[in-house]
């Protein structure tokens, strides 16, 4: 299943001044992070923004980029997490929301596809799946949990919510038409879910 992709560029924030006495040091760690972004080492950007927020959590640019790192990464329900934490110190951001959706929909979709497994305890982990010769094949006769069923469709309404949010955020939204029409097709995939006890990807 197609990933939803972002429409605006998801950015690296740089840090602002902030009155704290680590901020020389959140600082150096957010642009090591960013080199590590550059040259899309992921997980060491990761662990550099995590070092950041252990020294200041109340800085709203490095949880953001945290995020942003964590999507790169294509590990939607820490970046979920990393950007929900951000709109909480910024939450007139709308670009967060934005984000926040499409990680939330990129996390249905990979429940959807199987490549990811919900648990009860609402963790998800890689799902080890038999090696088929096509994509198709792999896929065949695969049928969805009722705690992956359940989180899809938590995640889907969370992603309506999100898309909701940011539109009403960013009222002057170029993309307003677009974001409008994946509610719409959210809330359609979301129905599918809830009603249909057998579903296969």
């Amino acid at each position: 299943m197609k990933k939803a992709l972002l429409l605006v560029s998801v950015l690296f924030i740089s840090v602002v001044t902030t009155a704290c006495i680590n901020n020389f040091a959140v600082q150096e760690l957010n642009n090591k992070a960013k080199e590590f972004m550059d040259a899309g080492d992921y997980q060491a950007a990761i662990e550099r923004l995590k070092s950041s927020i252990d020294l200041d959590g109340s800085v709203f640019e490095t949880r953001y980029n945290l995020a942003v790192a964590y999507t790169k990464a294509e590990d939607y329900a820490n970046a979920a997490a990393a950007y929900s934490e951000a709109a909480k110190l910024n939450p007139d951001f709308a670009d967060t929301y934005y984000s926040l959706a499409v990680c939330q929909e990129n996390l249905a979709k990979d429940i959807i596809s199987g490549d990811i497994k919900a648990a009860a305890d609402g963790t998800f982990e890689k799902r080890e799946i038999e090696e088929k010769t096509s994509d198709d094949e792999a896929n065949q006769d695969f049928e969805l949990s009722d705690s992956d069923k359940g989180a899809v469709v938590s995640a889907i309404n969370s992603a309506i919510g999100n898309y909701e949010k940011y539109l009403e955020k960013n009222t002057q939204a170029a993309d307003r038409k677009d974001v409008e029409e994946k509610i719409d097709e959210l809330k359609e995939l979301s129905q599918k879910y809830e009603t249909d006890g057998d579903v296969h990807s």
